[in-house]
């Protein structure tokens, strides 16, 4: 019943097309996303779009956050059909697939962009063990894929875990992200992203995490003066089609779908070689107090012991699928990473 309701009061036009016809049936396929057109999963977006029109005769309508609602609404509204594509966080996919928190699991990915890429394009628990996951809500994982850094921008600077006591810090309505930033000292305050300036600006929070080009396309510089590289995690993303849908294409279309993502996938790994500089130059540019700390390996220490503890946590809270899933993330890290 609550789901009937969210869509009642979603966009009539969106509405009336998912009753006037199925998704398989859909000439103009629709794609939403969870930044804007000209950030990363926008970008991404653009290629996908791009490859599908020049391959075939179906177009690709986008739509960038904010246009169809919050995460949630986007994520319901792929399940229900309404639309076919949404690019989306295991952040936010969490609470319908609580194993994807293990990316929110601290200092687990590698920061070398070469080994950090490999591991995304080969690994068995990414490409073998998350569709099944994913499929059991409706959805065709297409693919993950790295976004950058995450940094930590905040009122006052960190050099460690006693900086964050009594820190109000966004979060993502994620549960482990939550015991992260707990173990990390701080208060954790999940906030849907579109209260997160306001609060920020209001005092109501004082930090939050994202990578660095989100961070200056969403202009949180303005309102915060601390910018901190603490090495915690990458912020990654996941591509998924509404599961019906994509298998009611032909093989020919599945196929051209695939082969745009893998295309798209590649492009947008090229793409982000040197955005988090690109990125920190401009808000330095535009706001030259802006202060930027590279945490050192001693000052890593702390928050390292503390991911010991959120590790344990995420794996209470998933039991043994979510320990095989941390395994095997673990086994494939090491093939990547190994000399």
């Amino acid at each position: 019943m609550k789901m009937t309701k969210r869509f009642l009061t979603g966009t009539a036009a969106i509405a009336a097309f998912a009753a006037s016809m199925t998704a398989a049936q859909a000439e103009t396929w629709r794609y939403a996303f969870e930044e804007a057109i000209t950030d990363v999963q926008g970008v991404f977006a653009t290629k996908f779009k791009e490859e599908v029109e020049a391959n075939s005769d179906h177009e690709i309508q986008l739509f960038p956050y904010g246009t169809l609602g919050e995460s949630a609404d986007i994520m319901e509204q792929t399940q229900a059909g309404i639309l076919q594509f949404v690019n989306q966080s295991p952040g936010f996919t969490g609470s319908l697939i609580p194993e994807a928190q293990v990316f929110f699991v601290p200092y687990l990915l590698p920061q070398n962009s070469e080994e950090l890429n490999e591991f995304f394009r080969t690994s068995k628990a990414i490409n073998e063990m998350f569709p099944e996951l994913y499929a059991e809500q409706g959805l065709e994982l297409l693919a993950m894929y790295p976004e950058g850094e995450v940094v930590m921008t905040t009122k006052e600077p960190v050099t460690g875990p006693s900086d964050l006591n009594e820190v109000k810090f966004r979060v993502m309505t994620n549960p482990l992200l939550v015991e992260s930033y707990r173990a990390f000292g701080a208060t954790p305050t999940p906030l849907p992203w579109g209260e997160v300036y306001g609060g920020l600006q209001t005092n109501i929070i004082q930090g939050q995490e994202n990578p660095m080009f989100f961070v200056e396309s969403t202009k949180m510089y303005e309102v915060t003066d601390h910018i901190t590289f603490t090495g915690h995690n990458n912020f990654t993303t996941a591509i998924m089609a509404n599961q019906q849908f994509f298998e009611g294409l032909s093989e020919e279309d599945q196929q051209m779908i695939q082969d745009a993502i893998d295309v798209a996938f590649e492009y947008i790994l090229d793409y982000q070689q040197g955005l988090t500089e690109e990125s920190l130059a401009k808000i330095k540019e535009e706001k030259p107090s802006m202060t930027v700390t590279r945490l050192s390996e001693e000052q890593r220490a702390p928050f390292m012991e503390a991911a010991e503890e959120v590790e344990a946590q995420f794996i209470e809270m998933t039991g043994d699928s979510g320990k095989a899933i941390l395994d095997q993330m673990k086994a494939d890290l090491e093939a990547v990473t190994a000399d």
